[in-house]
């Protein structure tokens, strides 16, 4: 599946901020439209970490899933949210739009990267293949559905449900729902498991990454993550947590730069060492971020 729509990230998003949430009512079913082959059950379904691997994983298989991260405490998401259950009513079930409440389901906030909210990520076959933030005008959604649909079915041969023809591999679902529900132990067990089945598996790989750098971050105190690298820029442990800190808070562009700027003043090696650590991070993130190519090139330039 091409990922050209993962670099759509637009502004008007709220930070997030622990605070009680009420999930508002789902929409019920509608009539398939346009000819598109209806999805079981209703749209616009509210999911939690419980129901994640079923209702998001395992349906992606099937219709593509968009997520709309929320908070009933967040002013842009009461914008955004009504025009998301207005499309994927009219839209008559070709996908489904599935609300993650992040004030209960934190995990899964976490685990698909969200930084500030309303965040849309469309899920098919598994995987996050775009995503926005903030309150966009219903024009620009329409727009972004669209080429979400299009990629489908140019993918699938324009085949409803298609994309569940090879049935998803038990391993990396059992990850990828261990991730969701912020099992992160167990999510690494679980992409072990299938790189010993399917060794050089990219999706293996970049999930184990993933899952890698989210528990070193867990056990960092940010404050002292950030003190020790500045009151040492040649420390290169302390380079490393930073970029893995900075992308574990959202800002990947700075998180790579900052740590190939390490590479281009030092040598031996503490170079070698965050050489192979930006090569970790590339994994974790994918070219699907649109701040790995650059970073790619300016590492390159760095060492040559």
């Amino acid at each position: 599946m091409p990922d050209s729509l993962g670099g759509l990230r637009l502004a008007g998003a709220v930070p997030l901020d622990p605070k009680p949430a009420t999930p508002p009512p789902a929409a019920g079913p509608a009539p398939a439209a346009n000819g598109a082959a209806p999805a079981a059950g209703p749209v616009v379904i509210d999911v939690t970490e419980a129901s994640f691997a079923t209702d998001v994983v395992s349906r992606s298989m099937q219709v593509p899933v968009v997520l709309d991260f929320w908070a009933s405490w967040c002013g842009p998401c009461k914008q955004l949210s009504p025009v998301l259950e207005k499309l994927a009513v009219a839209d008559g079930g070709s996908w489904i739009l599935a609300k993650v409440d992040v004030d209960a389901n934190p995990g899964l906030a976490q685990a698909a990267g969200v930084q500030g909210i309303p965040a849309v990520k469309a899920v098919v076959g598994g995987r996050i293949i775009g995503e926005f933030t903030g309150a966009v005008p219903e024009r620009e959604v329409r727009s972004w559905l669209d080429q979400l649909l299009a990629m489908v079915a140019e993918a699938t041969g324009g085949l409803p449900g298609a994309a569940a023809a090879e049935a998803p591999d038990p391993q990396l679902s059992a990850a990828e729902a261990a991730l969701a529900r912020g099992d992160l132990d167990a999510a690494a067990q679980a992409y072990r498991a299938r790189l010993d089945e399917a060794p050089g598996d990219p999706e293996a790989l970049t999930g184990l990454a993933r899952a890698e750098l989210l528990r070193r971050v867990n056990a960092f105190d940010p404050a002292l993550v950030r003190a020790r690298a500045a009151a040492d820029p040649d420390d290169v442990e302390a380079a490393i947590a930073a970029a893995d800190l900075g992308i574990a808070e959202g800002d990947s562009a700075g998180a790579l730069a900052g740590l190939v700027a390490f590479v281009r003043r030092s040598s031996g090696p503490e170079r070698d060492r965050a050489r192979a650590h930006l090569v970790d991070l590339f994994q974790a993130l994918s070219d699907a971020d649109p701040a790995v190519a650059p970073a790619r090139r300016s590492l390159a330039a760095a060492l040559f």
